[in-house]
């Protein structure tokens, strides 16, 4: 009989074992009560859910498990070669959803439904992947280079531990057999293979956190060992791009697929986390470090060239040309939320909520139904006749893995705004939440309270507590300086630790901490070396990252002619309940000039300095998140700045 670990630690994405070497562990119970971030999730559960699991049927991904069953269709395989996992994401999504016991009669169907079709298409030796399957056994492992066997097995082992946790056990088999398989071919018999696409490495640790089964944490660690020894084979653009150019412990930056990169590091943080082999952290923090510095939007996308959705040199960070694949900010969150445990360090929080706030948020349309895979930061007039418009949002794609990836992580939201340890308990996101934790002295519950991210008012109420000394740590965000903090209307004597407020005492229900947030638009300078944003500004007001759209402007104000004027005094804030198109939100308008004399023929080069005719006027901001939900006309982050 399979035991399940279900330890007090809440049942969310990432449950270390007891033995693990985490400085900071999840809360054991976690639940959005309102708010931005919960109006995200009803729209997630409402809209988007349901658009995925019936496109599941649509574009096939039903119909090629059915075909590896060996069901006599009349159809052949369909989609790339990774399509089971979108099957998996959205089971992982659902366990989410039910993973506090909900009656949701919907739900329930679908995983009954995908449950039977993968186990029916399972083969008998365990192996599991429609693909191949239908190919014949012949070409399994032939082109793991291309082929994201293992890649698609992890995901299936992420949602079987998801939906375990809420005791849903009925996958369990199948992912153990598969897993042992696995273990078979590449850690028994030790085929001298990689996948090229990373991420089973963190879905194996996973499993082993689940199911006690110390040999998936054996070959989660094999697979990252062997990393930087050509065994993800030849590739048309060389072995950066598959992170196998250098082993896992020397590799100095991210390279290649922004994806893959932070999926494996994500796995590199878990095996540290459960083995305490120290030269693994040391490496994954160096390389965080390095791609926050040199290789990350200001929304907090990552991947700086649309061509081969990859990293691109230290700096390299074009505004309008940068990929920042909605997958790679659900990768960077994993990895960030990884390093937090492992670390206790606020640096890690403020990257999760720069990510979720900006280009996360803006990956999917506001009604939910409809789906970025590359986040720019600029969008000229006239793109869509320049080069089409590949990059609009679309309601589901051919390559459909950032959907899913987006259901996922909304879903699971409420699982990074807190963790604890033996003597207290911390607060990293504020949104409107319940959140409990179970601590040495004995049990503690918490409601958050925010206005967030609209204005800065927050307040965290202790509901239960032992009558003993415990610590609570409030995260300052990078944003805001010198927050003012209350406990139970008086001025209270704190510690900063890691870029958290720290109170210790013996806590009684009901004592209330209240936090003042400044929240001032700041204007925000490029880094001297990112060439393409040298001269421009852009707008930020607490969490948010703002952008100026056309459709905000008056008729004679055009977004691609104008420069920014300086003045922060003049830069204003207007709250809307209800704006057209966008719902609530709080508008920023700044002083501009707009060019009006600019030539519009011969070569756009002019021989010495010019200067060209300006006039003045105001544009109008909106938080980056919303925008592209009224029209398909240009948008702009960075902006001139006026001379």
């Amino acid at each position: 009989m399979t035991t399940i670990n279900t330890t007090t630690s809440a049942r969310g994405p990432i449950v270390p074992t007891p033995q693990a070497v985490a400085v900071q562990r999840p809360v054991r119970s976690a639940a959005l009560t309102g708010g931005l971030w919960r109006h995200w999730q009803q729209v997630n559960r409402s809209a988007s859910i349901p658009l995925g699991i019936g496109k599941l049927d649509e574009a096939g991904n039903f119909t090629n498990l059915r075909l590896a069953a060996g069901e006599a269709l009349d159809a052949d395989h369909q989609g790339p070669v990774y399509m089971d996992s979108d099957v998996y994401k959205m089971l992982e999504t659902v366990a989410y959803e039910l993973v506090d016991g909900g009656d949701d009669a919907e739900l329930e169907e679908f995983v009954t439904t995908a449950s039977g079709l993968i186990a029916s298409a399972q083969a008998e030796d365990g192996y599991l992947n429609s693909t191949y399957q239908v190919r014949g056994p012949q070409a399994r492992y032939q082109d793991l280079n291309n082929s994201h066997e293992l890649y698609t097995a992890g995901h299936l082992f992420q949602a079987v531990a998801a939906l375990a946790r809420t005791g849903d056990d009925r996958l369990v088999p199948v992912a153990r057999r598969l897993a042992d398989h696995l273990v078979q071919v590449f850690l028994t018999e030790r085929l001298p293979k990689l996948d090229g696409h990373p991420g089973v490495e963190t879905a194996l640790v996973e499993l082993y956190r689940c199911l006690g089964v110390p040999e998936y944490l054996e070959l989660a660690q094999r697979l990252l060992d062997d990393r930087g020894q050509g065994m993800v084979g030849r590739h048309a653009v060389g072995p950066l791009y598959q992170q196998d150019a250098f082993g896992v412990r020397e590799a100095p930056v991210l390279t290649g697929h922004a994806v893959r990169a932070m999926y494996l590091e994500a796995g590199i943080v878990d095996v540290y986390l459960e083995t305490g082999d120290r030269s693994l952290l040391d490496a994954s923090v160096a390389r965080w470090e390095d791609m926050v510095a040199t290789r990350t939007a200001l929304t907090g996308g990552h991947g700086s060239r649309q061509l081969k959705e990859a990293f691109g040199e230290g700096y390299e960070l074009p505004p309008d040309q940068s990929y920042n694949e909605t997958c790679a900010a659900v990768a960077s969150v994993h990895w960030s939320w990884r390093l937090l445990l492992a670390t206790g360090e606020a640096r890690y929080a403020d990257l999760i909520e720069r990510t979720l706030y900006n280009v996360f948020a803006a990956s999917v349309s506001l009604d939910g139904l409809e789906f970025f895979k590359g986040n720019p930061l600029q969008r000229r007039s006239d793109h869509a006749m320049a080069i089409g418009d590949p990059r609009w949002r679309d309601g589901w794609f051919w390559s459909a893995c950032c959907p899913p990836n987006v259901t996922r992580l909304m879903a699971s939201l409420q699982h990074y705004l807190g963790s604890s340890d033996p003597d207290g308990i911390t607060v990293h996101q504020y949104a409107d939440a319940v959140l409990g934790a179970g601590l040495r002295a004995g049990d503690v519950d918490l409601a958050v309270a925010t206005t967030l991210p609209w204005d800065g008012g927050t307040s965290v109420r202790v509901e239960a507590t032992p009558d003993a000394e415990w610590t609570l740590s409030l995260r300052v965000p990078s944003w805001t300086a010198d927050p003012e903090i209350r406990l139970n209307g008086a001025p209270v004597e704190t510690t900063n630790h890691s870029g958290y407020l720290r109170i210790r005492r013996v806590w009684r229900p009901g004592d209330e901490i209240r936090l003042g947030f400044d929240m001032p638009p700041r204007l925000t300078s490029p880094h001297p070396r990112i060439d393409a944003l040298r001269g421009c500004l852009a707008l930020e007001r607490g969490p948010l990252v703002y952008c100026f759209e056309q459709v905000d402007q008056d008729s004679d104000v055009d977004v691609e002619r104008l420069q920014l004027v300086p003045d922060l005094q003049a830069i204003t804030a207007d709250s809307h309940t209800d704006l057209p198109g966008v719902g609530r939100t709080t508008t920023l308008s700044v002083p501009a000039r707009q060019l009006v004399d600019a030539p519009t023929e011969g070569l756009p080069y002019y021989s010495g300095a010019r200067s060209w005719s300006t006039r003045p006027v105001r544009a109008v901001a909106v938080p980056y998140f919303q925008w592209a939900n009224r029209d398909r006309q240009a948008m702009r982050i960075w902006m001139p700045v006026d001379a």
